[in-house]
């Protein structure tokens, strides 16, 4: 668990000492960030409007801000909209230094637009053929995060073979000391709101739950939708992660499908001994109506505990006197 400390040694920012809890949970465990869907091209925007590569810096820029940062950053598929080998190069060139201002891990996962042969090579200096699953298991602190490639030669939908889910089999046959995270790109859940997205969903899910059911898997995190979605699968929570590259409106006027600029976001994920709790995050900026600095973190911190209660929680606090605090 990274502190404070770690957090201004990074960028100059904030407070060396370790950050404390103000209500009656303790930190987390582990805390993730789950990206997912930048449909990176290597030098044309996507559709001939969108800046892939500036909305996924923004949301790399997001991730700079957290007080606590994530000790992985897990992309769950579609890192590159025609796997052409230079944007997997602009998708290391982007990530790979903001993770490592952040001390996190990148984890890539492989999606539908994704192809095996460059993906591997350009992300893991390896070579593939389209018959090699890029199945990987990285160790977080104890937390295993499992990347799970249900991608399929020349098809949109997902499928897992039965060599892949006898292979994930074996992997969770030894419990993690925090448990399991499974990330693919077709996530495991319906998709009422995007009825088309059925036609490319992922095959044969009840495979894929015998694997998981009564194992060490504390959550599964996916995309493809490009809109945040929750579920449960084989007993286990299911987060989908919205694009950071354009949403794909729930709720459209009149259309089957309909990619609008706007919205993007990504999602962070607190781990706790008993629970996991899912934060959606903006990826563009919007202004400010009222707020406080950073710095008051500090004084409240420096309370005993029933100050801090009657300070933030009593309605003639003169916390929340004024009715823009910002003035």
């Amino acid at each position: 668990m990274r502190t404070r400390r770690d957090y201004a040694a990074a960028y100059g920012v904030g407070r060396l000492d370790p950050v404390i809890p103000l209500g009656q949970y303790p930190l987390p465990t582990h805390v993730v960030a789950h990206v997912s869907d930048p449909h990176l091209l290597a030098q044309r925007p996507l559709y001939g409007a969108i800046d892939t590569h500036e909305t996924l810096r923004r949301a790399m820029g997001r991730l700079a801000r957290l007080e606590t940062p994530p000790q992985a950053i897990v992309f769950t598929g579609d890192l590159a909209d025609r796997a052409e080998p230079k944007a997997y190069a602009r998708l290391r060139e982007i990530v790979e230094p903001a993770a490592a201002d952040l001390g996190a891990e990148a984890v890539w996962v492989m999606g539908n637009h994704d192809e095996r042969e460059p993906y591997a090579h350009e992300l893991f200096g390896l070579e593939a053929t389209n018959e090699d699953p890029q199945d990987r298991v990285h160790d977080i602190a104890g937390l295993r995060v499992v990347a799970l490639d249900t991608s399929v030669p020349g098809y949109h939908h997902g499928e897992l073979t039965g060599d892949q889910l006898e292979w994930l089999a074996r992997e969770l046959a030894t419990p993690a000391p925090h448990g399991t995270l499974v990330a693919l790109h077709h996530p495991p859940i319906p998709v009422p709101l995007l009825r088309a997205a059925e036609l490319i969903e992922l095959h044969d899910q009840h495979l894929l739950a015998e694997v998981i059911a009564g194992t060490d898997v504390r959550g599964i995190v996916g995309g493809h939708f490009h809109f945040s979605s929750y579920s449960t699968f084989a007993g286990v929570p299911v987060s989908v992660a919205s694009s950071t590259c354009y949403l794909a409106d729930p709720a459209p006027a009149g259309r089957l499908l309909s990619a609008v600029d706007g919205h993007q976001s990504l999602t962070m994920m607190h781990f706790y001994e008993d629970r996991v709790v899912h934060s959606v995050v903006p990826v563009p900026e919007a202004d400010e109506m009222t707020g406080y600095p950073f710095e008051l973190i500090e004084q409240i911190e420096a309370l005993p505990p029933e100050e801090r209660h009657e300070l933030l929680s009593a309605k003639d606090s003169p916390v929340w006197a004024h009715e823009n605090p910002l003035d």
